[in-house]
C-alpha cells in the first residue's frame, strides 16, 4: 500500500493506494516546518490520522508539502513521517513540485499555487527549474488566500470598508482592531488566521464590487511580482492549484489573459491528478 498527501500549510490531503487498486481519501490540518516542528507532526499525525489506518503495512508515502523547499525543511517532515509510518519508505518533495505535477504531468510550462499561500515555477516535465521567490506571507505571497485577508483586515482597521462590508464584518466575526492585532502580531499561525477570512471576501454580497476589487488588485499584485518576471512568460499557459484560484476563476481568468497568458487548469485540490501521476507516470521516487 503507499500514500500521496498534498500538504498546504492549512490543510493535507490524503490518499491511500491499496494494493488492490482502492483508494481511501482523507484529510489532516497542514503541516508547514517553517511553523510546525517534528513532534508537533507526529502528535497530530498521532491524534489525525484514522485509526483503521494500518500504518505498518503502509510501504511507501509520497508527501508533498508547503514550505519544504529545502533539505532542512524537508528533514523535519521527513523524521515525522518516518516516526508515524516505521515501515515505509518516505519521500519529501515541496507542494510546488506537486501543483506542477497535477496541472501538467509530464509536460514543461507554467504552474503556481493560489491557496493560503502563493508560489510559481516553470517546471520541466520532471522537475520545478525556475522559481521566484514568493515571499511567504509576511514579505509577499501576493495573490493568496492570505494576502487577500490581509488587504481585508487592513481595510477594516483603516475604516476603508464601506459601511454595509464593515457592519457585515462586525456581525460575522464580532472582532475589535485590538483583537486582531493580537492575533496577527502574538498568536502562532497568523497566515491561517489572515487568510481565513478570504471566505468572507468570497461569501460577501452586500457590495460586490469591493469584494471584487479587493480580488482582482491581489490577483494584479500576484501577476505583477511573481508571473511576468519570468522569461517569456506569455509562451505558457496559466495552470494552477489552491481554493483562491478556483473560488474567484472568474476574476483570475481576466486577469490571465489581460497578461497575455492562454488559461490552462484551475484545480482546487491536486490530490486526485497527484495520484494518476504516481500510479501511472512517475520515477521511482519524489
Amino acid at each position: 500500500m503507499i500514500i500521496i498527501a498534498d500538504g498546504g500549510s492549512t490543510k493535507t490531503n490524503w490518499c491511500l493506494v491499496t494494493d488492490e487498486g482502492k483508494k481511501v481519501y482523507f484529510n489532516t490540518e497542514g503541516y508547514n516546518p517553517y511553523f510546525s516542528g517534528t513532534e508537533y507532526i507526529i502528535q497530530s499525525l498521532n491524534e489525525s490520522l484514522p485509526t483503521d489506518l494500518e500504518k505498518d503495512e503502509i510501504t511507501e508515502v509520497n508527501y508533498y508539502g508547503a514550505g519544504c523547499s529545502t533539505p532542512e525543511m524537508r528533514k523535519i517532515v521527513e523524521v515525522a513521517m518516518q516516526a508515524v509510518f516505521t515501515k515505509s519508505k518516505v519521500n519529501i518533495g515541496h507542494d510546488l513540485l506537486a501543483a506542477a505535477r497535477a496541472v501538467l504531468g509530464n509536460t514543461e510550462g507554467f504552474a503556481a499555487i493560489l491557496g493560503t499561500g502563493t508560489n510559481t515555477c516553470i517546471y520541466d516535465g520532471k522537475e520545478v527549474v525556475q522559481n521566484i521567490d514568493s515571499g511567504a506571507y509576511i514579505l509577499g505571497d501576493e495573490g493568496s488566500g492570505c494576502y487577500i485577508g490581509k488587504k481585508l483586515l487592513t481595510d477594516y482597521l483603516r475604516g476603508y470598508m464601506p459601511e454595509p462590508v464593515r457592519n457585515l464584518f462586525w456581525e460575522t466575526y464580532k472582532l475589535t482592531p485590538d483583537d486582531i492585532n493580537e492575533q496577527v502580531y502574538t498568536q502562532p499561525r497568523a497566515n491561517r488566521f489572515c487568510a481565513s477570512f478570504s471566505k468572507f471576501v468570497y461569501d460577501n454580497n452586500v457590495h460586490i464590487e469591493y469584494s471584487r476589487n479587493l480580488v482582482r488588485t491581489s490577483f494584479e499584485d500576484f501577476f505583477r511580482n511573481l508571473v511576468t518576471h519570468y522569461p517569456n512568460y506569455q509562451k505558457y499557459s496559466f495552470n494552477c492549484i489552491g481554493s483562491v484560484g478556483y473560488n474567484f476563476r472568474n476574476v483570475l481568468e481576466e486577469v490571465v489573459t489581460e497578461n497575455g497568458m492562454k488559461v490552462g487548469n484551475i484545480i482546487r485540490s491536486p490530490i486526485d491528478n497527484l495520484v494518476k501521476y504516481h500510479l501511472e507516470l512517475a520515477p521511482s521516487s519524489l
